[in-house]
């Protein structure tokens, strides 16, 4: 059975971008790779194995973020008024009364910036399709504690 991994299209137009990038400075890193390996012994030539070295994670990059595209499956935003992937929430944390606002995003989005919550983790999960005005429960790793649905917008 294949997972396919739940994003926005924003998410997936960012990881083509980074696709996009690597390529580009793909023949740069093979110039290096080249010019390391004309200054002579290979054994001793801390150059080479550098870019070489920087080459295969390139290039084990490219493979990784095509896979990841792959096996996308990229969630339609439904104007429903419930907390779902690419909509903005509003929260307030019931414990200290603080405010924070979140996208919410698929888990390859995470990593993309701030003010980005996955779907799939504690908070995320817990806010998951409930709407305004909710009070949920998340269940985290260092205890539970409680937050507020103030707003959600597509």
């Amino acid at each position: 059975m294949v997972y396919f991994q739940k994003m926005t299209k924003e998410g997936y137009k960012q990881i083509e971008d980074e696709i996009a990038a690597l390529k580009a400075d793909r023949p740069r890193r093979v110039q290096n790779l080249k010019e390391a390996r004309a200054l002579g012994d290979l054994s001793e030539n801390t150059e080479y194995s550098t870019a070489k070295r920087e080459l295969r994670h390139l290039d084990s990059r490219v493979r990784y973020l095509n896979k990841q595209l792959k096996y996308a499956e990229i969630i339609e935003i439904k104007n429903d008024g419930k907390v779902n992937l690419g909509k903005n929430v509003t929260i307030r944390y019931e414990d200290d009364g603080e405010e924070e606002s979140y996208k919410i995003v698929g888990r390859m989005e995470e990593a993309v910036g701030d003010g980005k919550l996955p779907f799939d983790s504690p908070l995320g999960h817990a806010l998951m399709h409930r709407k305004a005005g909710d009070v949920v429960t998340v269940e985290a790793p260092m205890g539970d504690y409680q937050v507020t649905i103030l707003s959600v917008e597509k």
